[in-house]
């Protein structure tokens, strides 16, 4: 047991950081950020595996953390699914560097690196390696154009844009 705390210190600290070479958007205003969130796409991952309509939803908090509902439609349980977290600013406010707990004390990166800083209509999210993408939006669909040019910069930034799931937004009928 010993030797596991100091270990998993170690790990949840690194999780936090973004992949190497991912900065965080600079100008960040947290409340133009607040809000509903279309998930566009997104890189596979076990919590979020199968669910399309997926949203994630942010609310300031008193103590300044934002609160974060991510929710889904499950086609095969013909059920929403959804999860409540919490996430934190891990530098200055105006940066998009945060952290983001569903599980307690354990947080992972959440780190904005593109950003529709005029409209906040986008943004292109990375979690704490480049096995976490999502491209966001506040309308259900975008434009090919901005799907093109979201799928380069993350593609020059290392991550496999081939596998990504571009996520129906309808529900279908159970």
């Amino acid at each position: 047991m010993k030797r596991l705390l100091p270990l998993l210190a170690l790990l949840t600290g690194c999780a936090v950081n973004p992949p190497e070479g991912v900065r965080p958007v600079e100008g960040f205003d947290v409340s133009r950020y607040l809000g509903t969130w279309h998930e566009i796409a997104r890189l596979d991952h076990r919590f979020e595996r199968g669910l399309v309509a997926v949203t994630a939803t942010y609310e300031l908090r008193d103590d300044g953390t934002l609160k974060v509902v991510n929710r889904g439609f499950d086609p095969a349980k013909c059920a929403w699914r959804e999860a409540e977290g919490r996430a934190k600013f891990t530098g200055p406010t105006d940066m998009g560097q945060l952290k983001v707990s569903f599980f307690g004390p354990f947080y992972g990166g959440y780190t904005i690196f593109a950003l529709d800083h005029r409209e906040y209509r986008w943004a292109a999210v990375s979690g704490p390696n480049r096995d976490y993408l999502w491209f966001l939006a506040r309308d259900a669909a975008i434009s090919d154009a901005l799907r093109d040019r979201l799928v380069a910069e993350a593609r020059a930034l290392g991550f496999a844009t081939d596998r990504l799931i571009w996520v129906p937004q309808e529900t279908p009928p159970c």
